[in-house]
């Protein structure tokens, strides 16, 4: 048994009993990274020498029985779009193939505060833009219930890792499903926080409006640990809300009488497959047998969002991407006479296809004559979804449903393909357009393949998120099962 398939709060007693020490558990991480990661292939970057310098530190720390928070020692993977001093951030783009950065970001200097040990950089779609993790510059990942599967995206690495048993937990980031998605395929916890709950400083932008840094988990327990670690306003943020921190480990009280769920219609329509839609049918059951209740709901904006997101998401990375240029930092052409050239041949070179393919559709919606008939009728629609989630909210505590339309689906299945690519984050995207959270727990297998649950709360509800989550998780077994690699 791996000391990975114990609980943060499991190991945490251990290590204050001193029956365990961190050490053990970073031998434990990279004893495990050696046996699959040639199969997975989730890191881009190990950070061994520092990992083991800390945890060596750390062990001297305990042994001087003062208490200590409950993260305090443990292993965890960071998405490769979080910037980490002195440790090479890629964002999976050739652009920024050598790139360290001089500064944490701000998730990474509480993880630092909050004494845990940073294990590696974790692989994604190039600058997040992707639903399978084919689309990063150096590796693909592969799903660790079926090597022939994709893990989703755009934090397949940081899904995979955590379903693999390589870290404890790891920290993704989720634009349009980038967290959920992944989670879902992989069959563990993932969560999008509501947007201004976690800091972005230090999350490289792919689309500033719709970008949340979340906690990736095997159970929700852990998840609400990691949330409260990350949670809180910052200054050098000025998107960051300004709102209470609640206890979310507080939160798991496995109490759901009288709970009402909206379960929208447009969430197991067309495009739906058979096991996934049954699926949501029997985990309502068993949220139903816990004393919760549910109506079927409309939120009738949602068949625009996938258009509306793929506007709005483009035309602000055109904007965030225009600072890799050759000029500052990053990858340089060498075959350039001219400052036009430079700018040219540097992106051309640097990017890979989808994230020109985004570029281009960017710029071309906030272009003049254009503007107002792409990007604001964009925008338009974004505050209709919005309305749509915050007049079932009047009477709904959550809205449950699917998180992906179908099970992980075969690398080099979809990748000649962008619309059907695309479309595997519609049920994720309108969650982002509307900045509220969501969380996706496993809810079955189809052919040995995970299935996800979304459940999305009001804004800066996570509690309640987190409180039908675990209750659902203690009523059912899927966290328990685990991959064969």
């Amino acid at each position: 048994m791996s000391l990975f398939d114990h609980k943060v709060s499991d190991l945490h007693e251990l290590l204050h009993k001193k029956e365990l020490k961190v050490s053990d558990l970073v031998d434990e991480s990279y004893k495990r990274i050696t046996e699959v990661e040639s199969k997975v292939q989730a890191f881009l970057t190990l950070d061994e020498e520092r990992a083991r310098q800390t945890a060596k530190a750390l062990d001297e720390k305990i042994s001087t029985d003062a208490a200590k928070g409950l993260l305090f020692g443990m292993p965890i993977g960071v998405k490769d779009n979080i910037v980490t001093k002195d440790l090479r951030t890629t964002c999976a783009s050739k652009i920024l193939e050598n790139f360290d950065p001089i500064y944490d970001a701000a998730v990474v200097q509480k993880l630092n505060q909050a004494e845990t040990v940073t294990i590696g950089k974790l692989n994604m779609d190039e600058f997040a833009m992707g639903s399978s993790n084919e689309n990063s510059g150096f590796k693909k990942t592969h799903n660790p219930w079926n090597l022939d599967r994709v893990p989703g995206g755009s934090s397949g690495g940081s899904a995979a890792s955590v379903a693999a048993g390589e870290v404890l937990f790891s920290l993704g980031s989720d634009t349009g499903g980038s967290i959920r998605q992944p989670a879902a395929f992989c069959g563990v916890v993932g969560l999008k926080p509501t947007y201004g709950r976690v800091s972005r400083f230090g999350l490289v932008a792919f689309a500033s409006s719709l970008d949340q840094i979340g906690p990736i988990t095997r159970t929700v327990e852990d998840n609400a640990y990691l949330l409260q670690a990350i949670s809180g306003l910052d200054p050098m943020d000025s998107t960051s809300a300004n709102v209470d921190v609640p206890n979310f480990p507080g939160s798991l009280t496995g109490d759901v009488k009288g709970l009402k769920i909206a379960v929208p219609k447009e969430y197991l329509g067309e495009g739906v497959s058979e096991s996934v839609r049954q699926s949501v049918l029997d985990a309502l059951k068993v949220l139903e047998g816990l004393g919760a209740v549910w109506e079927e709901v409309s939120l009738p904006h949602s068949k625009y969002a996938l258009a509306a997101y793929y506007l709005l998401s483009s035309s602000e990375a055109s904007a965030n991407l225009a600072r890799f240029d050759g000029v500052r930092y990053g990858y340089r052409t060498p075959n350039a006479d001219n400052l036009l050239d430079l700018y040219k041949n540097t992106r051309a070179e640097g990017f890979g296809d989808e994230v020109k393919r985004r570029i281009m559709l960017g710029t071309f919606a906030l272009s003049s004559g254009y503007y107002d008939a792409y990007y604001k009728k964009a925008q338009k629609v974004r505050t209709l979804i919005k309305q749509d989630f915050e007049n079932v909210f009047e009477k709904y505590d959550v809205i449950v449903g699917p998180t992906t339309p179908t099970p992980a689906f075969k690398i080099g299945e979809n990748i000649d393909d962008p619309m059907t690519m695309y479309a595997n984050d519609i049920l994720t995207i309108p969650v982002n357009l509307a900045g509220v959270p969501g969380i996706s727990v496993p809810c079955g297998f189809d052919s040995g393949l995970p299935l996800g649950l979304q459940i999305i709360g009001k804004h800066f509800d996570e509690a309640t998120i987190y409180r039908v989550a675990h209750a659902f998780e203690q009523a059912t077994d899927y966290h328990n099962q685990k991959p064969q690699l």
